[in-house]
């Protein structure tokens, strides 16, 4: 949920007819917990109530047909929707590539669709944006002559595109937020999303222009949140138009996996939560106890005689675990959001 510190108003008393009581009992019990989770600016709303997205929920309404090619050095893939009415540029994290956003197929062989990534392109075209994702030279972007490279593909492909009247926008996860609130002080972006990223507003100018920015971030990493609130009021001060998303925990299911990962069924998907609550990775509530990153599943995987995954869903598995726990991952559960901010700044 975004949040700008708004309030909610405030309820009428209690009517004195006794056929009501119950019903002003329950309409007490509302208004106690919209003032116990409403929060102002300083403690922003988390996100409750998510959508229960599936991997094949865009089938009716997209599908990827992306094009690539290779330029100054480095791998674009992208695909532009029937009467686009903006352009995204999304940015990979750490150890990231362009073929994550993208589904394997007969134009990119090499594309591997992670989970997360893969939605937020599907959600985006559904939408009219038109893609384009580009790989960073390294493991991780870099800020000096790879951002004068990158700002000089982006104008290219857009002018060639013939895209140029189209608002911009950008998304950068992790690493790739860095790099997008630098080169937002480059390119004329109509605003920008940060996703598990405070930027390197400490580190740069920020120029009079500088592009609504919206942070994604996940509150467990309670470091990157106080950066977050420290920059975002460094923003507002300068009358940029700053919001944020705060990203919650998610218990697994049986179905959990199988929901949002392509390719994995859902026995498998049973077979893992069966085994991750009989090793006690998760807790009675189904909740992750440490970062997918710090369980041993792949171990107890191997160890396991019953389960059998697929080594190419490995990854996969990992990103939704790291997911579930929510304290550093690229999620596409609030895109709904994302997008109505883009959508809300492209006048």
């Amino acid at each position: 949920m975004l949040n700008r510190g708004t309030k909610p108003k405030a309820w009428n008393g209690p009517q004195r007819c006794p056929v009501m009581v119950p019903v002003m009992f329950l309409v007490s019990v509302l208004v106690a917990l919209l003032m116990f989770f409403h929060k102002n600016d300083e403690n922003p709303i988390p996100v409750y109530g998510l959508p229960n997205q599936k991997w094949n929920g865009f089938e009716s309404l997209v599908e990827f047909n992306p094009e690539r090619e290779f330029r100054n050095g480095t791998d674009l893939i992208w695909q532009i929707p029937d009467l686009p009415k903006a352009v995204l540029f999304l940015a990979h994290g750490c150890s990231g590539r362009a073929v994550n956003f993208w589904d394997r197929s007969s134009k990119c062989p090499k594309c591997v669709g992670l989970p997360e990534e893969r939605l937020l392109v599907l959600r985006a075209l559904a939408r009219k944006f038109a893609v384009l994702t580009i790989s960073s030279a390294g493991r991780c972007w870099t800020f000096g002559k790879e951002r004068l490279i990158v700002e000089d593909i982006i104008r290219w492909w857009v002018k060639r595109q013939n895209l140029e009247k189209l608002p911009l926008v950008a998304l950068g996860a992790s690493s790739g937020g860095y790099f997008v609130s630098a080169l937002a002080n480059d390119l004329k972006f109509s605003s920008i999303a940060l996703m598990i990223a405070e930027g390197i507003f400490d580190q740069m100018d920020i120029i009079e222009d500088y592009p609504p920015t919206l942070f994604v971030h996940m509150p467990k990493d309670v470091h990157r949140q106080q950066k977050i609130t420290e920059f975002m009021e460094v923003l507002k001060n300068k009358g940029i138009d700053v919001a944020e998303i705060e990203c919650m925990e998610l218990p697994l299911s049986t179905t959990f996996l199988s929901d949002r990962i392509p390719g994995l069924d859902q026995t498998i998907s049973a077979r893992l939560f069966n085994l991750f609550k009989e090793k006690g990775f998760i807790d009675e509530n189904g909740y992750m106890k440490r970062d997918g990153r710090a369980t041993p599943w792949k171990q107890a995987l191997q160890e396991s005689k019953t389960t059998f995954l697929e080594k190419d869903l490995v990854h996969p598995v990992q990103e939704e675990l790291n997911l579930a726990f929510a304290y550093h991952e690229m999620t596409s559960l609030q895109s709904e959001q994302i997008f109505k901010w883009f959508e809300s700044h492209m006048t």
